[in-house]
């Protein structure tokens, strides 16, 4: 227990006598002869107790007592008082004093009050430092609960988005069979087709109008066998050669490739290559159409001009690539289907250049996945393995 007391009293006597009988008691005494240097005293030594004369020149008790509780709560005041009325009674307890005496006082009550306010200060102290106490576990038990939130928010996130590829993957393997099975099946009349289309062409007039007939009608044979060809792509890896490539050279292939466009449609291309990743063992022809498609994707909901941010960093385990666009982006009700077959929000094209590009992404053990505000852009994130 503290053990400090400061008297303050304007009376030397008062002081001295004081000060004699709570030593003999063993506590640690203070003194001051008036309220600015009691003040000056708490500020420095932190006593337990302040014995507080209530009639003092300059600074008054009551006075010195408001300051006291108003800047140092942990000490507790007993005030002095040759006045025994209750009005200033009520006036020092309201103001904050633990308790009163009146002088002159019997030397044991005084050390009886002393010490049931310090048994009372040690009590209200333990309180408050269990309250104090209970308030951080709360706090702890709720940044615990929201951690907890996050991390359960954060783990169905990934849940879903690994359920969203396992089902993009059986999709791709349903096509497969389809795509195979479709392909003999339709190639061989379109071949027929295609053949008497020749010969009877061979028999007409160049130039007439039976011919141009005969064109268009090749012509639309073609853009079948292409439909067909881009739907054993989104399903079937074709023919490959694997060797040692570098993922930035390729994006900088790419990126020339995209040069003129880029000017024409007044986008600003922000690139950044975080690291050098080292080579990775694919075939370059594949890595060039994953990004080819993703950047066709891109430019054209950015016609009338917008930022391309372009990123590349890697780890000891992956590279990452992150393509961001401020086109005009994708509803929440589309995103889950922009990587299925024949897909497409466009007037032109056959949907098949994100299948396209999950297949490849897939072939390498990597993983793609999007993220959309609409009115704001969208951004794709491949993440490739370097194993």
């Amino acid at each position: 227990m503290d053990r400090r007391i400061l008297v303050v009293d304007d009376e030397k006597i008062i002081r001295e006598l004081t000060s004699m009988i709570l030593r003999a008691r063993g506590f640690e005494v203070l003194t001051a002869e008036n309220g600015e240097a009691g003040m000056a005293l708490i500020e420095e030594q932190r006593p337990a107790v302040v014995l507080l004369d209530y009639m003092m020149p300059y600074m008054d008790g009551l006075t010195a007592l408001k300051k006291i509780r108003e800047g140092y709560p942990e000490t507790y005041v007993i005030m002095f008082t040759g006045k025994g009325s209750e009005e200033i009674a009520v006036e020092l307890m309201k103001a904050g004093a633990s308790d009163y005496i009146l002088k002159p006082f019997n030397n044991q009550d005084l050390i009886d009050r002393l010490e049931t306010v310090l048994r009372i200060r040690k009590i209200e102290l333990n309180n408050k430092e269990l309250r104090q106490e209970r308030e951080r576990l709360l706090r702890e038990i709720e940044e615990w609960n929201r951690e907890l939130e996050r991390r359960v928010a954060e783990k169905s996130r990934e849940l879903e988005q690994a359920h969203a590829e396992i089902v993009q993957g059986e999709k791709l393997v349903a096509l497969g069979h389809l795509s195979a099975g479709m392909a003999h099946e339709i190639r061989n009349p379109l071949n027929t087709i295609s053949l008497f289309m020749q010969l009877l062409k061979n028999g007409l007039e160049p130039g007439s109008e039976p011919v141009s007939y005969v064109d268009k009608a090749l012509k639309e044979v073609d853009r079948i066998d292409d439909i067909l060809i881009n739907l054993l792509a989104s399903s079937k890896r074709p023919r490959f050669e694997l060797h040692m490539q570098s993922l930035p050279e390729i994006i900088d292939q790419v990126l020339e490739g995209f040069a003129e466009q880029i000017r024409a449609y007044g986008v600003t291309l922000n690139k950044t290559f975080a690291t050098m990743p080292p080579p990775i063992l694919a075939d370059g022809k594949e890595l060039e159409q994953v990004f080819n498609n993703i950047l066709a994707n891109a430019l054209y909901e950015m016609q009338q001009g917008g930022t391309l941010d372009f990123e590349l960093r890697h780890d000891n385990q992956a590279i990452y690539v992150t393509i961001s666009d401020t086109g005009a982006g994708i509803p929440e009700e589309h995103l889950h289907h922009i990587f299925d077959p024949f897909y497409t929000t466009k007037s032109k094209g056959t949907g098949c250049g994100l299948s396209v590009v999950l297949r490849i992404v897939k072939t390498y053990g990597g993983r793609i996945w999007v993220e959309s505000v609409p009115g704001q852009g969208t951004t794709f994130h491949v993440q490739l393995p370097l194993e």
